[in-house]
């Protein structure tokens, strides 16, 4: 049961798509994941298996290219000089920078006040479609009115530079403050999250996502008030487009959600938010990011793929409740999150104000859920669907003949031999061979099929043991209720929690077959038959009636 995951010429063309795809998106060109795999359906696992690399990768490779202009550039990055005069402000000293752009504390020269001027600087943003949509989303942003969210006064374009001013905040960011004290107080470190919860609140309810939240975007002032700001990522949900075009990896890998890490732009939402706060809140209490790794394709892995480290395991003196809170925001599942950043702000306070916070509450409903619910795998199951339905009637046939052939007083074990090994074992290889034609084999296909055939194994070994142990034929045929309910166990981790279901059936059938031997064979192929068309019936159905991309 072994074979190449891609066909050399399959390979070729996916290579010559992903290369193609990553010019573009090197270009400033919209680059849409559905698109791509809608005219390329027979690649599309494994374009969506690699996109998240290719972004993250895009990402990174955006981040190191940003930096001050030279003097060769155009005139819109000339590099600039401190102190200086554009337009109606005076630049004084730089504040800091970023992948997206350098923020100066500059005088707003008309109103006599200061400022924070906030510049794009060159290269992945240098296009004019790109800057139009930042300055779009900038303006946007100035909408939003809370004492908790950094005010923007004005967007614009100065002698060629787009820019953003803001309030001037002194004091510090959560991430210095944590990085200088340690982890917070916990009480102090809820008060913060749940104002920013609230203020990210106020921006949902006005339609804009910020994607972007995260411990340095958090500024302290000095009377102790939070603010929120940089929503250089910030995005209208009902836009068509956002800041950043369709193929951007958007974020900063330690602190987006799942789906963020995984470009499934569909889902992206104000839970996607909830998950980042949950992730500074885990910082904050912690002194660490819920993911640490050694490059940010590993992070988006870990995000995508791990769960984090409990945080009571980093801070055993951690309050139970709090620690509830943020596993609750950092649920992979976005339906097991808060619903809203304001449900997540009252939970704050309940726990500020010592009453029962939500998240116990519905603690034993969550583990439920999570146990039974699909993972990121299951689509892989769409391929299999179709093939499951015929490999239940496969088993349902060996079933039969098997408890036909020990109630005719068949001893010979070569007969039965060549029913479970030699026969099964050549409708494996046609398996295989079906599912290949049907495209390229994902590496968690790959992982499937590895179980599978150690399963065929070690039902192909019960046969010699039984002459070894000088057993009667077909005298441990309970075990391949045992066999395969373990092969569902590790089916129930990779894909959906919903094969424990069937993992339980087969191992109450091999106790069936022990206690009533003449019928064992007839109620395994029963039992095993149904295990397998059921799930195959449903996602052969969801693959037919998927809408067309």
């Amino acid at each position: 049961m072994t074979g190449e995951a891609v066909a050399p010429d399959d390979e070729e063309r996916l290579a010559l798509i992903l290369s193609d795809v990553a010019d573009a998106v090197c270009r400033g060109e919209i680059v849409d994941l559905e698109t791509v795999c809608a005219e390329n359906p027979e690649l599309s696992g494994e374009l969506r298996r690699l996109w998240g690399a290719l972004l993250v990768t895009d990402t990174a490779g955006a981040i190191a290219d940003e930096g001050p202009s030279s003097v060769s550039d155009t005139s819109r990055w000339k590099s600039l000089t401190l102190p200086t005069t554009i337009g109606d402000y005076e630049l004084i000293e730089e504040l800091g920078r970023g992948g997206m752009g350098v923020v100066f504390r500059a005088r707003q020269i008309s109103l006599d006040r200061e400022v924070a001027i906030k510049m794009i600087l060159r290269g992945r943003l240098a296009s004019e479609a790109d800057l139009q949509r930042f300055l779009a989303e900038a303006s946007a942003t100035a909408r939003l009115q809370h004492p908790n969210i950094v005010p923007v006064y004005e967007a614009g374009d100065i002698e060629g530079r787009p820019f953003f001013s803001m309030q001037l905040v002194v004091g510090e960011t959560l991430a210095q403050r944590v990085i200088n004290q340690g982890p917070l107080p916990q009480r102090e470190i809820a008060k913060i999250v749940a104002a920013i919860a609230k203020a990210i609140g106020v921006a949902h309810e006005q339609g804009i996502l910020h994607r972007d939240i995260k411990p340095s975007n958090i500024l302290l002032a000095t009377d102790g008030t939070p603010l929120i700001t940089d929503f250089g990522l910030a995005k209208q949900s009902d836009a068509e487009e956002s800041l950043t075009r369709s193929g951007m990896l958007v974020g900063t890998p330690a602190y987006m959600s799942p789906e963020q890490a995984g470009g499934r732009r569909n889902l992206i939402g104000p839970a996607s938010d909830v998950y980042s706060l949950g992730c500074v809140l885990y910082f904050a209490l912690t002194g660490r990011s819920p993911f640490v790794s050694d490059s940010p394709m590993e992070t988006v892995m870990l995000v995508v793929e791990q769960d984090p480290i409990a945080p009571r395991t980093l801070r055993p003196k951690l309050d139970r409740d709090l620690e509830m809170i943020v596993v609750r925001c950092l649920q992979k599942p976005i339906d097991l999150r808060y619903p809203s950043s304001e449900a997540l702000a009252q939970d704050l306070e309940a726990y500020l104000a010592d009453e029962r916070v939500a998240a116990r509450s519905g603690r034993f409903n969550q583990v439920l859920a999570r146990v039974f619910r699909e993972t990121h795998h299951a689509a892989v199951l769409e391929n299999w669907g179709t093939l499951w339905i015929w490999h239940s009637m496969v088993l349902l046939i060996a079933g039969l003949l098997t408890w036909q052939m020990d109630y005719l007083g068949v001893t010979q074990i070569w007969m039965y031999v060549a029913v479970w090994t030699l026969g099964l074992g050549a409708w494996a290889a046609v398996f295989w061979k079906f599912r290949q034609r049907m495209g390229p084999v994902t590496f968690i296909e790959r992982q499937i099929a590895h179980v599978w055939g150690a399963s065929m194994v070690a039902i192909a070994m019960l046969f010699p043991i039984e002459r070894l142990m000088d057993f009667e034929v077909l005298a441990l045929s309970p075990l391949l209720g045992v066999i395969s309910a373990m092969v569902f166990i590790i089916k129930a981790s990779m894909l959906s929690g919903v094969f424990y279901i069937q993992a339980a059936a087969l191992l109450i059938t091999s106790l069936l077959m022990a206690i009533q031997p003449d019928y064992a064979h007839l109620i395994f192929g029963f039992v095993s038959a149904a295990c397998f068309f059921i799930p195959g019936f449903k996602y052969s159905r969801r693959r037919l009636t998927a809408p067309a991309e």
